[in-house]
């Protein structure tokens, strides 16, 4: 182990060594087991003989804080005293503090309590699905391929190999108009927003979103100084009349509407389009699971729209593939491309060239559109197994929204419905079902419901699970 010894201070040389290795035990820095340097190698380290560093070894061995073994080395011994308190931990710097913002942000997802037993979870895929075997053999062929010169730094924008293969494939399966050099790779979808966010917006500048939204979006462009205002959405997406004046960015959902599922008609999709050119604002398209689709043609994106260069295009492979592989991309108009590429070397350099190859090679030998379609129909069999029973059995307590895509489904209450939905979901849990409120989702609209994703739990398990969400809502008197 490289040890950090200070040789500052007063006290002969060996004593000095000998304090902070015994400091560094008790403190629980070095653990029982641990191996220390050769007497030789830390005296060469530290520019001093030998003999010093042997004294305090002996000193520290006497005292029963190491423990020699003939062959071995010097080890910290098993029997040594218990750290009072683990400086391991950083200080606590009470006198440092974060921007206000950030003390009320909400908690890392890592940190969620394990998935009930009936997890209606929204934005998670099914794992399950995923063609791992596959996946290993592409990464493994990455890995032996590479050289020490790809060793070094790569290309910000991302391996040329996957920016082609997604102009490609958003090109055919979306009418994206892109070439390679307009794709920018990026660490899921949430680094592409970031980015927008850094080279779009100063503090104070007003931000448009979907009210109810995806909260990650509007939380971030918080966090970067925007003033996020919401706009309401209705049965064709996003009420562009009711944009507020001075908005400089909007954020919208417009394929698959996140959380109620609805698309963006057409007219609405123009009026959009015409409202960004008139204010000379931007729109940022998240087309994060317009993948997955059950029926209906799905409406062009809005990029595909565009003819002044005000859209930039945000898409993921969290929902296609997995959430851990940190896989998303954007296409921006060429005014904007300089910028976004200099904001993302400056945050992260570089994306992992390993799996953005290996990403690659799945798209070119035509596996993700093999693994789409697969996933595609085992989610449809879920989806349309929870629309059947959302309109049989909850018809006096919600009215589902109409959605054919994506990975969830939202439902708000019933006119009339007399309906606590926090205390029906608390209800819920308590009976082994997890699902989410629309009132998570809002900013300021008025939305009550649920929202059900069907991307981690089994067919098997959906009917159970709705069972007992319906013996929840009438165990708390709805009505």
């Amino acid at each position: 182990m490289d040890i950090q010894v200070n040789l500052a201070g007063r006290g002969d040389l060996a004593a000095r060594i000998y304090r902070q290795l015994r400091d560094a035990v008790v403190d629980g820095r070095l653990a029982a087991g641990e191996r220390l340097p050769p007497t030789r190698e830390l005296a060469l380290r530290l520019a001093v003989s030998r003999n010093t560093v042997a004294a305090a070894y002996d000193r520290l061995t006497a005292e029963g804080f190491l423990v020699g073994r003939v062959g071995a080395g010097t080890f910290v011994a098993a029997a040594a005293l218990a750290p009072a308190h683990d400086r391991r931990q950083a200080p606590a710097g009470r006198d440092v503090a974060p921007r206000p913002l950030w003390r009320t942000a909400p908690p890392t997802t890592a940190r969620r309590s394990p998935p009930a037993p009936y997890d209606f979870a929204v934005g998670v895929p099914d794992g399950r699905l995923f063609p791992l075997d596959t996946w290993r053999r592409l990464v493994a062929q990455q890995l032996r391929a590479a050289t020490v010169r790809e060793g070094d730094y790569g290309d910000p924008a991302g391996h040329p190999g996957l920016r082609a293969a997604i102009a490609r494939y958003v090109g055919v399966a979306r009418s994206v108009r892109a070439s390679a050099d307009d794709v920018l790779v990026t660490s899921g979808a949430q680094q592409a927003l970031d980015l927008i966010g850094r080279v779009l917006i100063s503090p104070g500048d007003r931000v448009a979103v979907e009210d109810p939204g995806y909260p990650p979006a509007r939380l971030l462009f918080r966090s970067l100084g925007a003033a996020v205002v919401g706009v309401p959405v209705d049965a064709e997406g996003l009420v562009v009349d009711r944009i507020p004046a001075g908005v400089r960015l909007v954020y919208a959902t417009p394929s698959h509407q996140f959380p109620l599922g609805t698309p963006m008609s057409l007219p609405r999709r123009a009026a959009l389009l015409a409202w960004a050119k008139r204010h000379g604002a931007v729109v940022v398209e998240d087309d994060y699971d317009s993948e997955f689709r059950f029926s209906d043609r799905p409406l062009e994106p809005l990029q595909s729209l565009d003819r002044d260069g005000r859209v930039v295009y945000v898409g993921s492979f969290s929902k296609t593939m997995l959430p851990m592989l940190r896989l998303g991309f954007l296409v921006a108009p060429t005014s904007l491309q300089p910028a976004l590429l200099a904001a993302k070397r400056l945050t992260d350099w570089h994306g992992d060239p390993t799996t953005q190859g290996a990403m690659a090679q799945f798209m070119d030998e035509g596996l993700l559109a093999r693994h789409i379609r697969r996933a595609t129909r085992e989610y449809a069999a879920r989806h349309e197994q929870i629309t059947a029973r959302l309109d049989q059995d909850f018809a006096d307590w919600l009215v589902r929204v109409p959605s054919a895509a994506g990975l969830h489904l939202a439902a708000r209450l019933a006119p009339g419905a007399a309906v606590d939905t926090a205390r029906v979901l608390a209800a819920a849990r308590a009976r082994g079902v997890a699902a989410d409120g629309l009132d998570h989702y809002r900013l300021d609209a008025d939305v009550a419901g649920v929202v059900l994703g069907f991307g981690r739990i089994d067919r098997d398990r959906i009917g159970r699970g709705l069972d007992r969400l319906a013996a929840a809502f009438r165990a708390t008197g709805a009505g």
